[in-house]
């Protein structure tokens, strides 16, 4: 009787045997990407809004008024630090006002590109620059002899901070504290060069930066449509009616403030009659530049309606108009 041969192995491996044959190690972790400086300071640089800077020569307005920088040597120097302060201060605002409008950036048609929006810059860098953009806004408020600069200074950055937080989404509030923030360069123009403040000038300073923030509300509203109010919800406040009236009235007004004071009413010793004369003429450029703005606001709505002052022809001819009419009673 033949014996039964025993099964033959062919070497298969059970299924650990093959898991160890097969498996492969595990590649090793990504490295996170590197840090970028140049690209993270490009983008506070952003962040800071270079375009708006333009606004904080509006620390000048009081000593152009008044023909001088200063009874003392440091007029000049002071309103440098002056307008330094206040770019600081402004980037530090634009830096919480990102933060805080995150979320409803993100889907704007033009602000998801901001960088902050746009991922970047962090929420940490933006609030990291936002301390360092104050600090050094801060710190050339130090330098203007006195605390009445410094404390414009802070009341405007503490402005600043509460229209992001807060009162930004409160109608008619948001429009007075945006028309604020212009007013406080003047003010703080006229503090850091110890000019006494005209009481038709700030009249004249809060109409018309009222009839800014109208105008940027308005512009808005057209630009962004039925989503507006998603966007701004102080904006399903205000009806296209509401704002034009506004506007109307807001520069009739301003109009009226500037040929009271121009005229010299409830001024004593306001100048001799040639240089009340100039004044007046200034007015003409004045109502016509006030006009060309009103109109391209309301027929080319743009994100920043503080744009146009500075790119249509017709506006800067304007405007230097009624600057060469208002300085020849000072040359």
């Amino acid at each position: 009787m033949s014996s039964v041969p025993s099964p033959v192995r062919t070497g298969r491996t059970g299924r650990a045997g093959r898991t160890a044959q097969t498996a492969r190690p595990a590649p090793p972790p990504a490295a996170p990407p590197r840090a970028d400086p140049a690209r993270t300071a490009r983008a506070a640089l952003r962040t800071a809004r270079p375009r708006q800077w333009p606004k904080n020569l509006l620390v000048l307005a009081a000593p152009l008024a008044a023909g001088t920088t200063g009874r003392d040597g440091r007029g000049p120097v002071d309103l440098v630090l002056a307008v330094g302060a206040f770019t600081l201060a402004a980037a530090a605002g634009y830096c919480v006002n990102d933060l805080a409008d995150l979320d409803r950036d993100r889907r704007h048609p033009a602000k998801r590109r901001r960088p902050l929006a746009s991922g970047e810059l962090t929420p940490a860098q933006g609030w990291h620059c936002a301390v360092l953009f104050a600090l050094g806004a801060l710190a050339l408020a130090a330098a203007v002899p006195g605390w009445g600069f410094t404390a414009v200074l802070a009341g405007y950055l503490g402005l600043s901070v509460g229209y992001s937080l807060a009162l930004k989404h409160l109608p008619g509030v948001e429009l007075a504290v945006l028309a604020s923030a212009f007013v406080l360069r003047a003010v703080g123009g006229a503090v850091a060069s110890r000019i006494p403040l005209s009481g038709w000038f700030l009249v004249v300073c809060s109409l018309g930066a009222l009839l800014v923030a109208a105008a940027k509300r308005a512009a808005e509203a057209q630009l962004l449509g039925a989503a507006a109010a998603r966007h701004r919800p102080a904006l399903a406040h205000y009806g296209p009616r509401g704002l034009r009236l506004l506007r109307t009235l807001l520069l009739t007004a301003t109009v009226a403030a500037y040929l009271a004071w121009a005229s010299g009413v409830g001024q004593p010793g306001a100048g001799p009659p040639a240089t009340r004369a100039w004044h007046l003429l200034s007015a003409l450029p004045l109502l016509y530049a006030l006009l060309r703005f009103d109109r391209l606001a309301s027929r080319r709505p743009v994100t920043r309606v503080e744009d146009l002052l500075l790119t249509d022809r017709r506006l800067l001819a304007a405007e230097l108009l009624w600057l060469l009419a208002f300085l020849t009673p000072l040359l």
